[in-house]
């Protein structure tokens, strides 16, 4: 088939909503992912243990910011995903949303963006997993604790592996996503029960009051409130694969409105019991978990635990990185199908059927990326400013997506639309209020954290990383579109 033909054929068939992979191998099954497996992947994708300490670090404020960032950016999202998916139900989700709504241009920058926000992504996320490893045995291995080269052959090693699994295949690689969720709930589930098991035993280690509980304005604090907005992010991913879901229709509501209460229970629920076990200025957010549980397990007679725990919150994050490989490997996928990047983007792999080229050329940059966030800063330094580049390049591409939410509103919806109660005039204002959210969001990220100890630097890598990567979008969607003109 020529290269015409093959444009043409693509476009066809995300069009009318059948799997690229389906239309070439027609003995490939047609739906991946059961209401299981995309309950669990969202599960994994929405929830990072991280950022439990993280919240934990900033002491009992933090529970008053969790409900108010997802009430204010986690409900608007999780509703505009769903009336988006079901309107237009196509390999691709954001891209084709987006494309939809403003044309080529803002359906490439809003994929391009959001894949390229994984890059800084994959290192931070492999870094947490680095730091709670050490925990397996930590009187042996706490000296590696500041040791850039075990962080950055971890992240490499881990990095690697996950990129093949997906490049095998989706019905593989899920069960890295499946395994990553069912790893996250285990510690949550110790921390919370030994958390208050230390709280029976011996009070709260935090004073929770109204005054403790309510939210600092100073600029720093405010600033703070972007990372724990950030953490809720993730439930439009599986929308990327919405040819390879089972029924999306029924399966996406409901594992959505499931997830969506996991998600903040875990959150919330996990942030109140590390500081039952510890007080706020003893947590670090790197390790803060997994410190957490050393310590209450110390004070409640149960050491032998702490391993288990260590190894399962590094897997469950190696899970999750695995699930947004898997995820966001489509974006580029239908890009090359389009020709707005190079052609070999999309194609399959011919044994596996996967999205190799995205898969691999993805696996070359976050390796890139290891080097370039770890380049002139400390351990902790280099996790912040991968964290705020994340911040900053994933949601851009939020940006789209609730625009595109207002915009489409003036398309007529069949029956089979989920629309959000309230119709119209209350989508938009659901999806403005997302909107608004996002925008403050990243204006914070762009300040550097307070104990920074290279402000300047930390602004440089994170504007100069971040314009870099705008610029090289917009020259490869220009030499897209000069390619598909010249092959038409």
């Amino acid at each position: 088939m020529s290269d015409s033909n093959d444009l043409r054929t693509g476009r066809a068939l995300i069009s009318t909503g059948v799997s690229i992979a389906e239309a070439e191998d027609p003995n490939r099954p047609k739906r991946v992912l059961g209401f299981r497996d995309l309950l669990l992947f969202y599960v994994v994708t929405g929830v990072s243990l991280r950022w439990i300490a993280t919240a934990a670090a900033a002491g009992p404020s933090s529970i008053a910011i969790w409900i108010g960032a997802w009430f204010c950016f986690y409900t608007p999202l999780a509703l505009s995903v769903l009336e988006l998916s079901s309107r237009y139900p196509n390999e691709g989700g954001l891209y084709v949303w987006s494309k939809r709504a403003f044309g080529d241009f803002s359906g490439f920058m809003s994929a391009w963006t959001y894949w390229t926000s994984n890059l800084p992504y994959f290192p931070a996320v492999l870094y947490f997993a680095a730091s709670n490893i050490l925990f397996m045995r930590e009187s042996a291995w706490k000296h590696l604790s500041g040791n850039a080269t075990f962080y950055i052959v971890f992240s490499l090693l881990t990095l690697s592996v996950a990129t093949l699994i997906n490049v095998v295949g989706l019905d593989v690689g899920k069960w890295l996503n499946n395994i990553g969720a069912l790893a996250m709930w285990i510690p949550v589930g110790i921390v919370i029960v030994m958390g208050f098991i230390a709280w029976h035993r011996y009070g709260s280690a935090t004073a929770f009051t109204v005054h403790s509980m309510t939210p600092s304005t100073h600029l720093n604090d405010i600033i703070f409130w972007s990372v724990l907005t950030f953490a809720f992010g993730g439930c439009e991913t599986a929308s990327f694969m919405g040819e390879e879901i089972k029924n999306p229709r029924r399966s996406i509501p409901l594992a959505l409105l499931l997830a969506g209460v996991t998600v903040a229970l875990c959150y919330i629920v996990g942030t109140a019991a590390v500081l039952l076990a510890l007080p706020s200025t003893e947590v670090n957010s790197l390790q803060g978990l997994v410190q957490a549980i050393s310590k209450t397990a110390s004070r409640v007679g149960f050491p032998g635990v702490l391993p288990l725990a260590a190894f399962l919150i590094a897997l469950s994050n190696i899970g999750a990185a695995g699930a947004y490989l898997a995820a966001v490997a489509r974006l580029p996928f239908v890009a090359g199908i389009d020709r707005f990047l190079p052609p070999a983007f999309g194609k399959l792999h011919p044994r596996w059927k996967t999205p190799w080229v995205a898969l691999l050329t993805q696996l070359v940059l976050g390796i890139i990326f290891i080097f370039l966030g770890q380049a002139g800063t400390s351990v902790r330094g280099a996790y912040d400013v991968l964290v705020s580049m994340g911040v900053i390049t994933y949601f851009i591409p939020y940006l789209y997506l609730f625009a595109a939410m207002i915009k489409l509103q003036r398309e007529p919806a069949g029956p089979e639309v989920i629309r959000i109660p309230g119709g119209r005039l209350m989508a938009i204002l659901v999806a403005a209020l997302g909107f608004s959210t996002t925008t403050l969001t990243i204006a914070l990220s762009l300040i550097p954290q307070p104990d920074e100890p290279n402000k300047p630097l930390a602004l440089l890598k994170v504007v100069g990383g971040c314009g870099a990567l705008l610029l090289v979008g917009v020259w490869l969607y220009l030499a897209g579109k000069h390619r598909a003109k010249s092959a038409a």
